[in-house]
């Protein structure tokens, strides 16, 4: 008999749920998998009722784990000894395993599946075939044109609305994608194949359009049960409809709030509309969390309780605490001291906690730059996961060439990755130009350069960096004006974000006052690949990478407006939402320790410097009692403020003076407000619209939707503003996104 004693109260009700639609909304470290596992053995155990389901989960590991788990509990080798048989895997490998026994109408016989390299040959032939970016380094690469057309289908979005979300640098290709995606799709229909996405779509056309096939499919399952539902599609949710039928025998289990991969695909809208799509569902929540302390629980509750979505939850846990505080919010004075301080943070945690319990995560992989080094300087070992290292960045490693060369003269290697960059140099005549450069002769080395202006242009740069000992911040400006046109040659797919990673580069340059110094830290030692698994490591990761994962210290970095969230995620609702959800995510990674970091400055490439920074509206949301803040002083020292031990109940206080308080300690007026259009052009058109006919030129004041009324300071030409709003400082602004008073 199956003892479920150990279960509490909601993970009983879910695992003895009877018949009908069931949502289980599991919060994060709320014991989801030993749940679904002890549902699998109750199913399983049970005289009456069904003796047959259809598990679907995102990886065939974790059903696989699931259905051993179960036969476990009921000490059967596997879950077919009981009588009870469960058909588990992925959406993709069911969907497979159905095409195969009765394949589509149209493909007369048997379907070939292509794998991601089958996939991209065939795209290149339809390519070639086409004559589509011929000559043109500008076209994106057949792997990443392959994602891109991924992506359009499983959002269900045109290619070029996709781009203008996206990868707007794309757009003036989007009539040859487009192209593409039609000739691609032709060759798979000539050549009965079918990639990973079409198992899907053309799973779903079965059942539509053979109504009798999709009852007997159904006659097979009278459960089904979906694992991440959060992480589901369109088609994948409409395929769970068609299967559950009006019976609807279906038990959803998932969690709203860790809805993290819009860019995949997946949308949230499955989870919060499923009671719309079966009616008459129960809905059961997970609540008590078995990874984090209480303090790091009530950070994450005010972030859900501010929520403009979501299903309602309150995590709560048993565990004690051990840390005082076990939340802190460190204040540096710039993203190039907050390096310092989280590395001399992390040092602390080694004193008492192992290497691979602590990790720091970020919003994006350039973010880490800045503290890689600083580890590096301290000898603290550590893995990266979701972005390279900065050393191992292609267009890092070309830009800091330039600046080795400028330094040392004779360095061949950096001298061969110029050399590189110029169409025709290979490595042979690589080191035949070397040999002339080095031999002191200029009119022997514009000579041998003749076929390679360019080439020259690049030493010519060289020579200047080094003659006119060019501070580091100020030679790679000049470097980036010859480097970027030629990197969006080289990186035509996403160039955008290693813009992004070359100003950081430059933020962490700006700190040296000579190419030497430079030079010298960044080339120390880098920890060598073996590394990845050496559990002397510290974790560097990503918050999408990290999701699943714990750790008991988690420090999480660039908590600041523009960067968590991003400043794309300030104009649509929507994506504001998922950036709330990914820093829940961040925060329940935590077992017993979160600190946060929120820089009071960062650098800009526009300000030329550091600009003052706003917190994230995450953090302000926080009231203060919720954690230490610590104020990093000049000269590295620090303050702290001790507040008194209190947990947070969201839903007290609220809108009360002292929260208002509280909150306005750091920057903040409580809970923030998005703007609330979903479309930016409407949006902006709107607004423009708003605007009084006033000359802007009088530096009066205007509104913002999200920061209020602020005071304009500057007009930066030719369409941004220098605003100074009260709590929130210094924002460069749009024209389109203010309203200007009279």
């Amino acid at each position: 008999m199956l003892d479920i004693s150990s279960l509490n109260q909601a993970q009983r009700a879910a695992v003895t749920a009877e018949k009908g639609p069931i949502l289980v909304i599991a919060g994060a470290g709320s014991g989801k998998t030993r749940t679904i596992v002890y549902r699998l053995a109750w199913l399983a155990q049970r005289v009456e009722g069904a003796r047959s389901m259809l598990l679907l989960t995102f990886t065939r590991k974790a059903s696989q784990e699931m259905k051993q788990r179960a036969a476990s509990l009921l000490g059967a080798a596997d879950l077919a000894g009981t009588g009870f048989l469960v058909q588990g895997g992925t959406f993709h490998s069911y969907a497979y395993s159905v095409l195969r026994r009765h394949a589509p109408e149209w493909a007369g016989g048997p379907l070939g599946i292509m794998d991601a390299a089958d996939g991209t040959a065939a795209l290149q032939a339809c390519k070639e075939n086409l004559g589509i970016g011929r000559g043109d380094r500008s076209f994106p690469h057949t792997p990443t044109v392959l994602a891109l057309l991924s992506k359009s289908r499983n959002k269900e979005q045109p290619i070029k609305e996709l781009l203008a979300c996206e990868a707007q640098h794309l757009l003036p290709h989007a009539g040859d994608l487009e192209n593409l995606a039609e000739a691609y799709r032709t060759y798979k229909r000539e050549h009965l194949l079918l990639d990973y996405d079409d198992l899907l779509f053309e799973l779903e056309r079965l059942f539509l359009d053979q109504p009798d096939f999709l009852e007997k499919e159904r006659s097979f399952f009278s459960q089904i049960m979906v694992d991440e539902y959060q992480d589901t599609n369109l088609v994948q949710a409409r395929i769970v409809r068609l299967l559950a039928g009006d019976a609807g025998n279906v038990m959803v289990v998932g969690d709203d709030a860790q809805s993290i991969y819009a860019f995949r695909g997946a949308t949230v809208r499955n989870i919060l509309d499923f009671p719309k799509s079966f009616p008459g569902t129960r809905i059961i929540r997970l609540e008590e969390n078995y990874r984090s302390v209480q303090p790091v629980l009530d950070v994450a509750n005010v972030l859900l309780e501010n929520s403009g979505e979501g299903y309602s939850k309150r995590l709560f846990s048993h565990r004690p605490v051990s840390a005082a505080p076990a939340v802190a919010l460190y204040r540096p004075i710039s993203d190039l001291t907050q390096a310092q301080l989280a590395a001399k943070r992390i040092e602390e945690l080694l004193e008492n906690v192992p290497a691979d319990d602590i990790a720091v995560l970020f919003r994006s992989g350039y973010q880490s730059y800045h503290l890689e080094l600083e580890l590096n300087k301290r000898g603290v070992g550590f893995k990266k996961y979701g972005g390279l290292r900065y050393a191992e960045a292609a267009h890092i490693k070309d830009v800091m060439a330039f600046v080795r060369l400028a330094v040392n003269p004779l360095d061949l290697l950096s001298f061969e990755r110029i050399a590189a960059l110029s169409k025709g140099i290979g490595p042979k005549t690589a080191r035949k130009l070397f040999s002339v450069a080095v031999s002191g002769s200029e009119e022997a080395l514009k000579k041998a350069c003749r076929r390679w202006p360019d080439f020259l242009e690049h030493l010519s740069l060289v020579s200047e960096l080094r003659s006119l000992r060019m501070a580091p911040e100020q030679a790679l400006v000049c470097i980036k004006e010859i480097y970027q046109p030629m990197m969006e040659s080289l990186f035509p797919d996403d160039w955008p974000r290693r813009v992004q990673g070359l100003e950081a580069l430059s933020n962490i340059a700006s700190s040296y006052d000579d190419l030497q110094a430079f030079v010298s830290e960044l080339s120390l030692d880098q920890p060598e690949e073996s590394q990845e698994d050496d559990e002397s490591c510290i974790t560097l990761s990503t918050v999408h990478s990290a999701k699943g994962l714990e750790w008991s210290a988690v420090l999480i970095l660039d908590l600041v407006e523009d960067r968590f969230p991003s400043r794309h995620a300030l104009v649509r609702p929507e994506e504001f939402e998922e950036e709330r959800r990914l820093m829940y995510v961040a925060c329940t990674r935590a077992k017993d320790t979160l600190d946060l970091f929120s820089p009071l400055s960062v650098y800009s490439k526009m300000a030329g410097g550091l600009e003052p920074a706003s917190p994230s509206p995450f953090v302000r949301e926080l009231p203060s009692f919720l954690f230490e803040e610590v104020f990093e002083g000049y000269g590295g020292s620090v303050r702290r403020s001790f507040l008194p031990e209190r947990h947070f109940v969201p839903g007290q206080e609220t809108e009360s003076h002292s929260m208002e308080h509280e909150r306005s300690r750091i920057g903040g007026t409580g809970r923030c407000e998005v703007l609330q259009k979903s479309d930016a052009q409407t949006l902006g058109e709107t607004l423009r619209g708003e605007r009084s006919p006033s000359d802007p030129k009088k530096l009066g004041y205007c509104t913002h939707k999200l920061f209020g009324r602020g005071k304009i300071v500057e007009e930066i030409p030719p369409d941004r503003y220098r605003v100074n709003f009260p709590g929130m400082g210094l924002k460069i602004i749009m024209a389109e996104y203010l309203t200007m008073e009279n």
